[in-house]
């Protein structure tokens, strides 16, 4: 699909105030979404294959059940009142790095910029990157790697600047 179109697309998007519009070329597709500002998230566009950076394509086969420890079963603190909290934009599976075995994105500790890529949220087969929304240094990471995520649920804790 021509860049011009997809420039067209996203002013359309932006002056109408829709919320999401996907349009199919033939076997090319493209979709702009808008999303509260409790995070923002941009999609990426996966081959008909499959999906990139080597995650799975589909459900694992089922392992067999073995008992967590008690320290990966503890709640994750609450994030401090000074604190700001990024949130999930989506239901999907939450990853900290690009690609299995790649490093993270960010770690606790480290300094980022708003407009930073925080992590990765799957959701229907579309990998959509979360942003830091506020500059600051990352206190704790709140979701567990490769783990479902709900709409609104707190991903990190960014102290101040």
């Amino acid at each position: 699909m021509d860049l011009r179109k997809i420039k067209t697309l996203i002013d359309l998007v932006e002056e109408s105030g829709i919320a999401e519009l996907e349009v199919k070329e033939g076997e090319e597709s493209v979709r702009i979404s808008r999303y509260p500002t409790g995070g923002m998230a941009h999609q990426v566009l996966l081959p008909p294959g499959g999906y990139a950076s080597g995650y799975p394509s589909g459900p694992a086969a089922p392992a067999a059940a073995a008992p967590a420890p008690a320290a990966a079963m503890a709640p994750v603190a609450a994030p401090a009142s000074n604190q700001h909290v990024v949130k999930s934009p989506m239901v999907g599976t939450f990853y900290r790095s690009p690609s299995p075995g790649a490093k993270s994105f960010v770690e606790v500790g480290q300094t980022v910029k708003a407009g930073q890529v925080l992590c990765i949220i799957e959701a229907m087969k579309m990998l959509n990157q979360i942003e830091a929304d506020k500059s600051g240094v990352i206190a704790a990471v709140l979701a567990e790697n490769e783990k479902p995520v709900e709409f609104d649920q707190p991903l990190f804790a960014i102290d101040p600047a």
